[in-house]
């Protein structure tokens, strides 16, 4: 009787088995998963996204745009992007979407021929500002303006097509009314970008 050769059962060196692939595919839904929890705890207690709904913004952020906004450990500073929601205090039902330009006590002034803004008596470089040489500016507060205590100073970076801190149906803001400070934009994912404020170093 002829012994018959013995068959090698073991798999390839480098070859993977299917209990190996199947592991790896669970061990990458695992870390989806813990990543999704930890992406739905962030914006339930830290994060929120907010919708950029109008053109005030122009040329900084567009209308559509998606932002990631938090409010967190938060205190306004000068230069800061912020979304800000009252009711009470303007016609407007949804939140909208300024630039910090003082914060209480500060003094704001407006010379609208030069388009010159100055705060505290230094004149504020914006580089992030759109304006038009052929348009107008306006207001209906006189200038200068010193802020209230616990309120900001917020204007819209496209000044001609701003309502903001220059006009009376908005004026200074309630720091109560902000709803956190716009840390990035998420979409659309061709312009993502996290936010730097343009006076730190």
């Amino acid at each position: 009787m002829e012994n018959k050769p013995e068959v090698d059962m073991k798999p390839e060196e480098g070859k993977p088995t299917e209990r190996n692939i199947l592991g790896e595919i669970y061990d990458i839904c695992e870390m989806l998963g813990l990543v999704t929890i930890c992406v739905m705890l962030l914006f339930a207690f830290a994060a929120r996204l907010n919708i950029v709904d109008g053109h005030s913004m122009d040329m900084t952020l567009a209308d559509g745009e998606y932002l990631v906004v938090s409010d967190l450990l938060y205190t306004p500073e000068r230069g800061d992007i912020v979304v800000i929601h009252d009711k009470t205090a303007y016609p407007y039902s949804e939140p909208i979407v300024k630039r910090v330009i003082a914060t209480e006590g500060q003094t704001v002034d407006i010379d609208f021929t030069t388009w010159t803004l100055t705060v505290d008596g230094e004149v504020v470089e914006e580089p992030y500002r759109y304006l038009d040489p052929s348009r107008y500016l306006e207001a209906d507060y006189d200038f200068p303006i010193t802020v209230p205590e616990g309120e900001i100073f917020v204007l819209g970076d496209n000044r001609h097509n701003s309502a903001d801190s220059r006009q009376s149906e908005i004026g200074t803001v309630d720091e109560r009314c902000v709803v956190g400070k716009a840390y990035a934009r998420i979409f659309p994912f061709n312009r993502l970008e996290i936010f730097k404020n343009p006076y730190e170093e």
